[in-house]
């Protein structure tokens, strides 16, 4: 058996980037900004009154100063201010040239056309420079996860459309006579498909574009169909049938159909048979049929790979560290994930651990790392886990 290390490595060398497509502004929240945008404008384009008050050359207790116009935003004073002048202005807008300072309204009385400036006069100049925020060829930066943050700045960047990097499709195929779709009625020696909805759902949340393929059953005839239905995949991704036993296809079904195959055993619980390759110019990944093992090897190994595709780089999936909140028996030969909730007190794995029980999993928020050979944890010790 390999390591997870190991295993990773293998799969990232054979993950491909996707390429660049450009979205609308609109459409890029959440996709990954595949090369870096440049700004095409200062920000602001002008200076700008950062209060609303008046635009004067000078200013002290006592002034009085003839107010010569408004210039709000949108509408700039077409004008020069000159000494014992001033122009009413609103936040945002152009300060107009003469001007060196915005005196804030509170600090003004005003009569008819003038104002006196009062005792309490603000120190400020409430002046934002032309390019205090940036300036053209100022650049965002790729990679990245665009955010609603990132849109509200690209916005007013003027960049109406975005070079992101293009979902993955990946191709999601359930193996198993046993298997029926969900709403289906199952017989009495099978039970419902839930691997590929919820490996669907990570995938989707990872930035890829997931597609459910029909579920293939244990024969080769029936494998092959499923696996010509791939169309333009970037990955393939089989549940179930990738060990070697004697309903085990998926192997040699894809190596007669041309896969190179990298078959590992993997030293992880939940978790072992893991097998890769590449199919024509989609990467395929075999992971185990068990519920629990299909979806930590989700978070474990799939996760990863998106990422790498999507040009975010080829890494592990980040760990965190957290105290214990009950302890823990001595890990054996194999790296263990083990299923736990992260409370206040700190994390606490549940005791059954057993890789068919989903209910468990879905009342975790986090896997617990066990190093291979980690010895027993007591209560208050840091331990690496995963946030599910």
């Amino acid at each position: 058996m390999i390591t997870v290390a190991e295993a990773l490595d293998q799969l990232f060398a054979l993950a491909r980037p996707t390429g660049i497509e450009e979205v609308p502004l609109l459409d890029a929240a959440g996709r990954v900004l595949a090369r870096d945008v440049a700004s095409t404008r200062d920000q602001p384009p002008f200076a700008a009154s950062a209060m609303d008050g008046y635009a004067v050359v000078q200013a002290a207790p006592g002034d009085v100063l003839s107010v010569i116009g408004e210039s709000a935003a949108g509408h700039r004073f077409d004008g020069v201010v000159k000494p014992g002048q001033a122009v009413r202005i609103f936040t945002g807008a152009p300060v107009p040239p003469g001007a060196n300072r915005v005196v804030i309204q509170e600090d003004v009385q005003r009569t008819a056309d003038q104002i006196t400036i009062g005792e309490r006069l603000d120190e400020g100049d409430n002046i934002r420079p032309a390019g205090n925020d940036f300036k053209a060829g100022s650049m965002v930066a790729a990679p990245r996860v665009l955010t609603p943050n990132d849109i509200a700045l690209l916005a007013s960047m003027n960049i109406a459309r975005v070079p992101v990097a293009r979902r993955p499709v990946v191709a999601l195929i359930s193996t198993g006579d046993e298997l029926v779709m969900p709403g289906e009625t199952p017989g009495p020696d099978q039970i419902i498909a839930s691997n590929t909805f919820g490996l669907h759902a990570l995938l989707r949340d990872l930035g890829a574009e997931p597609r459910l393929l029909p579920i293939a059953r244990d024969n080769a005839a029936s494998l092959k169909t499923v696996l010509g239905l791939i169309d333009d995949a970037d990955l393939v991704i089989t549940i179930g049938g990738a060990s070697v036993g004697d309903h085990d296809l998926v192997a040699p079904v894809a190596e007669e159909l041309g896969m190179q195959r990298a078959f590992h055993k993997v030293a992880m619980r939940p978790g072992k048979p893991l097998m890769s390759g590449r199919l024509d110019k989609a990467m395929m990944i075999g992971l185990p049929g068990n519920p629990v093992s299909a979806m930590v090897c989700g978070h474990v190994f799939v996760a990863p790979v998106i990422r790498a595709m999507l040009g975010l780089g080829a890494a592990p999936a980040a760990r965190k560290t957290a105290v214990l909140a009950a302890p823990l028996p001595a890990n054996g030969p194999r790296e263990h994930y083990m299923r736990a909730t992260l409370g206040p007190d700190g994390l606490r794995a549940f005791d059954r651990q057993d890789s068919s029980l989903l209910s468990v999993l879905g009342a975790a928020n986090a896997l617990v790392v066990r190093p291979v050979g980690d010895g027993a944890r007591e209560v208050g010790e840091p331990v690496d886990y995963l946030p599910l």
